[in-house]
């Protein structure tokens, strides 16, 4: 989901975990881990995401569950390379797009016959 399909401009964390697939604890983990990952925060603590925070976890998720790079790697990553990090996954998530569309299509011709 890119930023640009986010509707909302704040998300809690656990509308943010839903949204990439992943626990609570890891989002505070990589927050930990991550300062291009800084929610902000309620009088009561409470996190709240940004779309573009999303977009940087998503990032960070592809880094590290995906390509399976090490946290001190993926740091690496996003420090030099982040915007074709981005591109990348842009591509990867159009080519996703169009794979679905082609599975439907198929589908619906396999249901003609």
């Amino acid at each position: 989901m890119a930023p640009s399909d986010l509707s909302k401009k704040y998300y809690k964390i656990k509308d943010a975990a839903d949204i990439l697939g992943v626990s609570q604890a890891t989002l505070r983990y990589w927050e930990s881990e991550f300062p291009e990952v800084s929610p902000l925060r309620s009088p009561t603590n409470q996190r709240y995401y940004t779309p573009d925070d999303i977009e940087t976890l998503r990032i960070i998720y592809y880094l590290v569950k995906i390509r399976g790079l090490k946290i001190d790697a993926a740091k690496e990553q996003m420090r030099l390379n982040r915007s074709n990090i981005s591109k990348r996954m842009e591509i990867i998530d159009r080519l996703s797009d169009v794979r679905d569309e082609l599975e439907l299509m198929l589908k619906a011709i396999e249901k003609r016959k």
